[in-house]
């Protein structure tokens, strides 16, 4: 497969794995009506690191996310920041910062920017999950190679387009751009789960008939690909149908009553083949009807029923209307705030349209690139609307994260009260838990003293770093005085530590024999194996071996991921 090479790429090929972690700080004066630790997430930080500080929690958990990454128009600046561990890559960052028009390698640090955190958001997705990114001309072929080359080609879903300024550009030179386009991902396209959507009103009145069933269309029977469906390629499709010509009832064998044969051929006589055989008829002969046609030839149907699965249709890959036009989500900004603070805003029914197809129930939605918070909007509206109770997680790292992200959502969760429209004025209810990023987990820092995680953090990260397990909204704390803090079908997690440095470079701190022989009884006794994470011990390898523990020193155990 062809791969794209890029200025820096083998600077930033594996830059997402040295990304230290940082635990989630709750702020309570900037969250709004907070409920528990399953509580959707507005994040303020950089979406590099904030992408890692989610990993231990929420690996291999989220169901859909979105993005809308920078376009790199060369019209607005954007500042690349990464800290990337590599002098003449920061020297070059430096030397054109923020990225401009006048950049002529802006499209390099663009892909630079891109590559650490689509990985990291693989790492994110579910196995079912699918990803979901706006991008317009300017950078849509190489995002396309970039997911290719991440995700792969087999699990690209579609290139969606989407009209967003119907009227187009004015200041485009040769052609006026009415759309963008959104790329559709997989993790895995063999697992992924893509849901149908409801049928338009368009759609739905085609249903235009009536029996006692209920209502109904009626669909030809013989398939319309003669050129790849026909009496050659499909001899088994390819029989008569008798017609009562008095009820247009049909039968598979001729009589009195079912006298007039019907073949699938088209009106220029080339044979062609039913989409039903013979066994489907035979059990659904009720649906089969005949029909007189102008030029006195008569035709077969099916009868369609509007229910079950033909209430629903697959997502189409063009989007129009006015309800995804940037028009209609600088309107609701405005609605929110008298002003709209973004020039081009998503709206929130966009959103909506591909959280729609690709989460139901209680998925968790991600966008880390949350600017005017509509994909926390759009799952809010899409709740109220089905009684979903999926989960958002935004992340943000301008300065208005709390001014407008979090604000827009507090609004629409609490209502705006001189709104006229009567959602926005009651509000959709829910909450959210306002985070910062804490200080990295970092191996000489905890050395030192300097910076010493709490247990549930230090707990978590272990268990993801080591052992590659993402707890979801688990709670991990120290369940008995051994320091047990999990467990799974072969292995007992334990962590005996304190954030305290007095207590690290004590010998309370050490796991001594007593310990360790705990540990290993309780252990055996459910027919499990023992991880334990301490500062020190006081007990030689081959006897840990024989207990049945593995032992892992704090904090060099604290390798990169």
């Amino acid at each position: 497969m062809p791969t794209l090479d890029f200025k820096g790429k083998h600077h930033i090929y594996a830059h997402h794995l040295s990304v230290p972690y940082r635990p989630l700080e709750h702020d309570e004066s900037r969250s709004c009506n907070p409920s528990s630790e399953e509580d959707n997430l507005i994040i303020h930080g950089d979406n590099l690191q904030a992408l890692k500080a989610l990993l231990p929690r929420y690996a291999n958990r989220i169901k859909c996310i979105y993005i809308d990454p920078p376009y790199n128009t060369g019209n607005k600046d954007w500042i690349y920041n990464d800290d990337v561990n590599n002098p003449p890559m920061q020297e070059w960052f430096k030397e054109h910062s923020p990225v401009d028009n006048e950049d002529m390698e802006r499209h390099d640090k663009w892909l630079c920017m891109m590559w650490p955190r689509l990985h990291l958001l693989k790492e994110l997705l579910s196995d079912n999950g699918v990803i979901f990114i706006s991008i317009d001309d300017n950078e849509q072929h190489r995002l396309r190679m970039l997911m290719d080359e991440i995700f792969g080609l087999e699990n690209a879903i579609a290139q969606i387009v989407v009209q967003t300024n119907p009227r187009g550009r004015s200041l485009q030179r040769h052609v006026a751009q009415t759309h963008e386009y959104v790329l559709m991902y997989a993790k895995d396209i063999k697992t992924a789960e893509v849901y149908k959507i409801p049928k338009t009103e368009k759609s739905l009145s085609e249903y235009n008939k009536q029996d006692d069933d209920g209502s109904y269309r009626l669909l030809r029977l013989r398939n319309t690909g003669v050129q790849f469906f026909n009496r050659e390629t499909r001899p088994n499709l390819f029989f008569p149908i008798y017609v009562d010509p008095k009820t247009g009832d049909t039968s598979l064998a001729p009589n009195v009553n079912f006298s007039v044969e019907v073949l699938p051929t088209t009106d220029d006589g080339v044979e062609g083949c039913w989409t039903w055989g013979k066994d489907k008829i035979n059990k659904n002969p009720g649906l089969i009807v005949g029909q007189k046609v102008r030029g006195g030839k008569w035709r077969i149907y099916r009868k369609d029923y509007l229910k079950g699965e033909s209430l629903l249709t697959l997502p189409k890959s063009l989007l129009t209307g006015t309800e995804v036009n940037h028009e209609v989500g600088k309107e609701m900004l405005t609605k929110l705030f008298s002003a709209a603070p973004f020039e081009y805003p998503k709206s929130t029914e966009l959103i909506a349209n591909l959280v729609r197809i690709a989460s139901k129930g209680d998925a968790i939605i991600l966008d880390s690139f949350a600017g005017s918070g509509t994909t926390a909007h759009a799952v809010l509206a899409l709740n109220k609307e089905d009684g979903g109770n999926r989960k958002f997680i935004l992340i943000e790292c301008e300065e208005y994260a709390d001014t407008i992200t979090a604000e827009r959502v507090r609004r629409v969760i609490n209502g705006v009260e001189n709104a006229k429209d009567k959602t926005l004025k009651e509000g959709l209810g829910s909450s959210f838990t306002y985070c910062t990023l804490g200080e990295p987990i970092d191996i000489k820092a905890m050395l030192t003293g300097e910076s010493l995680p709490s247990y549930p953090v230090l707990a978590a990260h272990l268990l993801f770093a080591a052992a590659g397990i993402s707890i979801g909204n688990t709670k991990l704390a120290q369940k008995n005085d051994d320091g047990l803090f999990y467990s799974e079908d072969t292995n007992d997690y334990y962590l005996h530590y304190q954030p305290d440095l007095a207590f690290l470079s004590s010998d309370a701190a050490l796991l001594t024999q007593d310990h360790a022989e705990r540990i290993r009884y309780a252990s055996r006794q459910n027919g499990k194996k023992a991880i334990v994470y301490a500062a020190g011990n006081y007990i030689g390898q081959r006897e840990l071996t024989k207990m049945g523990i593995t032992f892992c020193q704090l904090p060099y155990v604290l390798h990169e991921r």
